[in-house]
């Protein structure tokens, strides 16, 4: 059996694994062992639907020693006006380069792809050699990223049914009466805007949606200078919101009204936040949907018939049923980042799992022991429901409050290109940053102990 020895093995080379060894290898002299079962680096990306695109900007994704894109703004299409979203093979392809031109160039990282982590530090190859790994530190990622093309539908579809991932739309070329799109998610958005802008009808697509959701103004995630008074707006409106509100529903009123949060049918209260982040002309295109089944979760689908929680639905004439019902990132509840000889990837940031990593990494290299890292990396639990934007602010605010505390890491953070706020920071004068930062520090304790007493109420 052959063996490895090392500091670190990570098992896998998806966004968040990358963004922690590049910044554990640039800031520290480890080694490292990568273990994949891909054969490529970019993890979920790899599988993703062939018209995927981020849904924040490139400017701050990926890892942060290597910039994704060119730092330009869309002219055209339902990003207009706002800096560029990569798309899935240019992801994939930015993953690929750091991995082959950045990491392995080390001589500090092992790359061993096509493998299987089978726990104990053992890891089996596609050839089913088998390599022992020792290592100090292993290093997961704690929330699993699923997507449709992983995984059957998990409702029955019976035979003579046409009901794909939305990978296999490009390749559709006949005609169908009707298309049905089944899933909330980002992936159902995306599918379903894809659908309209090319040419088709509203009136021909039916959406099932188990849940409404809350969602993200990209407008006001957007890097650049000429965007930072805007970001900055958003930011000062989502703290006054909490202040001033004297309920759950009245802060989601507040945050709608101040721009805060979307959603798509103004007429429905949403009951989910998944961090989802959409343009205006992306929301207004959503919009023109009006067949939009709210009956629950699919049972199972026969030709000609859905069977949902809440009822059955005929569907007439041809259809093709998408599924784009997989959970994305799974809900699993938050787990200490630093545990004796593991270190569990996962937010520290709200909706930046790339940056969580990165910082996860610096401080991993930094900071002395365990306890003193953790009190830095507390963690951010991942969305499901409206509350959970309230308790994602609260255990950020938590770390911001410690970061604040550090010049070192305050110094760390702002220069980090994977931080939006490190975009912000950067288009406006040294006094107004210091100015942002005040006022943060003084504000930070009442904000948080306000979401305390609404989440008392949830």
């Amino acid at each position: 059996m052959a063996a490895i020895e090392a500091d670190y093995l990570v098992v896998g080379a998806g966004a968040m694994g990358l963004a922690f060894i590049d910044t554990l290898v640039a800031e520290s002299d480890a080694t490292v062992v990568v273990v994949d079962r891909n054969d490529r680096p970019g993890g979920h990306w790899t599988t993703a639907y062939p018209f995927v695109r981020l849904h924040q900007p490139s400017a701050y994704y990926g890892v942060n020693s290597r910039h994704l894109g060119s730092d330009t703004i869309d002219r055209t299409g339902f990003n207009a006006g706002f800096y560029e979203l990569a798309s899935g093979a240019e992801v994939c392809a930015y993953f690929d380069a750091v991995m082959r031109h950045q990491l392995l160039p080390t001589d500090r990282v092992t790359y061993l792809p096509m493998s299987e982590y089978l726990g104990d530090g053992l890891v089996r190859t596609l050839g089913g050699e088998h390599i022992e790994v020792s290592a100090r530190r292993l290093v997961t990622t704690h929330v699993e990223i699923i997507v449709p093309s992983m995984r059957s539908p998990s409702y029955a579809v019976a035979p003579g049914v046409e009901c794909v991932p939305p990978n296999d739309l490009p390749r559709i070329r006949e005609l169908r009466d009707r298309y049905v799109i089944v899933g909330a998610g980002k992936t159902a958005m995306d599918t379903c805007v894809w659908l309209l802008r090319h040419g088709v009808a509203p009136e021909r697509l039916t959406w099932i949606k188990p849940r409404d959701s809350w969602i993200l103004d990209r407008a006001t995630v957007q890097p650049g200078s000429e965007f930072a008074k805007r970001v900055l707006r958003d930011f000062s409106n989502q703290l006054n919101a909490v202040i001033d509100a004297e309920s759950l529903p009245d802060l989601f009123d507040r945050l709608e009204a101040k721009g805060c949060l979307m959603r798509i049918d103004r007429s429905i209260v949403p009951t989910m936040y998944r961090c989802a982040i959409l343009s205006q002309g992306e929301l207004e295109q959503l919009r023109r949907i009006e067949d939009v089944l709210r009956m629950g979760h699919v049972e199972s689908i026969e030709p000609g018939r859905i069977t949902l929680e809440g009822g059955t639905r005929d569907i007439e004439g041809s259809a093709l049923y998408i599924d784009c019902s997989a959970d994305g990132f799974a809900h699993v509840e938050p787990a200490t980042v630093f545990t004796d000889e593991r270190i569990a990837l996962q937010a520290v940031r709200t909706c930046q799992p790339a940056f969580s990593a990165a910082v996860i990494a610096h401080v991993e290299a930094t900071y002395p022991d365990d306890e003193t890292r953790n009190a830095y990396c507390n963690p951010v639990p991942y969305p499901s429901v409206p509350a959970d934007w309230l308790r994602m602010m609260l255990a950020f605010n938590k770390n911001q409050v410690h970061w604040f505390s550090d010049p070192d890491m305050m110094a760390w953070v702002e220069t980090s290109r994977l931080n939006v706020l490190h975009h912000v920071s950067a288009g406006v004068s040294e006094r107004a940053r210091e100015k942002i930062i005040s006022v943060l520090t003084s504000q930070l304790p009442a904000v948080n102990e306000k979401l305390e007493k609404l989440l008392a109420q949830a």
